[in-house]
């Protein structure tokens, strides 16, 4: 994780944006996912920390784009096409989505993780945007910080160490 640049933070349900030479980051992905797309022209990345996989489950109008997966991408492109991005190569990554609570009945109301990274992949291919790495699963919460400069998502997992995809 980053010590020298500065540190763009975004906790749960939120989006945010760093451009070189800023990092982003955010903790807690249980469950949730962190996706990031990012411009490599432009050193700019945007990252949403999702909570739920369907915008449908809020009762009512989506105030928080940033909560559903469904929702989220289409957020971080607009983000990143304001930041002056053209749109087209864009480029991701994601990790979390994990099983947090092992329980017998396997209902589809339990399986958030994994419903969120499937609906975050099937947004990624709406938007022609290429998933170039992801950790997700598992059971264990997980803290990634994506650099602007290298690319690179750094992934720390509860008591599995550090990645860096």
């Amino acid at each position: 994780m980053s010590s020298v640049q500065s540190v763009v933070r975004i906790g749960i349900a939120e989006i945010g944006v760093a451009v070189f030479p800023k990092v982003i980051r955010t903790v807690g992905l249980g469950s949730c996912v962190g996706v990031v797309v990012y411009d490599s022209s432009l050193k700019t990345a945007a990252m949403a920390h999702v909570m739920l996989p369907d915008s449908s489950l809020a009762k009512g109008m989506v105030s928080n784009s940033a909560k559903f997966a469904d929702c989220a991408v289409q957020e971080l492109v607009e983000i990143l096409k304001r930041k002056g991005s053209a749109g087209k190569g864009l480029k991701s990554k994601i990790a979390g989505g994990a099983q947090m609570f092992k329980l017998k009945m396997g209902s589809e109301s339990t399986r958030i993780g994994p419903r969120n990274v499937e609906e975050i992949k099937k947004q990624l291919r709406r938007f022609h945007i290429h998933l170039e790495a992801a950790d997700v699963g598992g059971s264990s919460g997980r803290t990634i910080e994506f650099d602007t400069d290298n690319e690179i998502l750094t992934v720390r997992t509860v008591h599995q160490g550090t990645l860096e995809i």
